[in-house]
């Protein structure tokens, strides 16, 4: 495989492929997790292509990333003061343990340092293990827990995980 493409999204039809995407990843990878019934609310409320539009006006950039010219996953970051919050960042299962995620990470961390940010700051779900420990492994330390209301009834009940970038 040769390294990964990774590309902002600039028109509407590529923002249907992140919606598809984000279905296929987050049933496959957060219902164990969450259960259905937060999925499906998650997907509707943040990652359709209506939300994204206005997370997109409101500074979040949206990046596909492409393995052998086919869209494997995709990230989504925002600048905030000295860091860049990297809110999204996913690969489809038969595409993880080929280097794609940790590229997408390089590709994110590349742009932060462009950009003059201090750090690097994520959130992840306290029962995502395999992602806590990715995380770590790439330099991220866990700041403890952060719960956040997300309506409908449901919480995000994450960790804030930040990556010093430079002092």
């Amino acid at each position: 495989m040769k390294d990964p493409l990774i590309r902002e999204v600039s028109e509407p039809s590529e923002l249907h492929q992140v919606e598809e995407l984000a279905a296929e990843i987050w049933k496959e990878h957060y219902t164990p997790i969450i259960g259905a019934e937060q999925v499906e609310y998650m997907l509707d409320n943040f990652q359709s292509v209506e939300a994204m539009g206005g997370q997109i006006r409101e500074g979040m950039t949206y990046c596909l990333v492409y393995s052998d010219r086919n869209p494997v996953g995709y990230l989504a970051f925002k600048e905030q003061d000295d860091e860049l919050f990297l809110s999204k960042i996913y690969v489809l299962s038969d595409q993880r343990g080929k280097g794609i995620g940790k590229a997408a990470m390089e590709f994110v961390e590349s742009r932060a340092k462009d950009q003059g940010k201090h750090f690097l700051s994520l959130t992840v779900n306290k029962n995502n293990r395999g992602s806590i420990t990715a995380y770590e492994k790439l330099g991220f330390v866990n700041q403890g827990p952060l719960e956040t209301d997300i309506g409908g009834g449901f919480i995000m009940d994450d960790y804030l995980m930040i990556k010093v970038l430079r002092e």
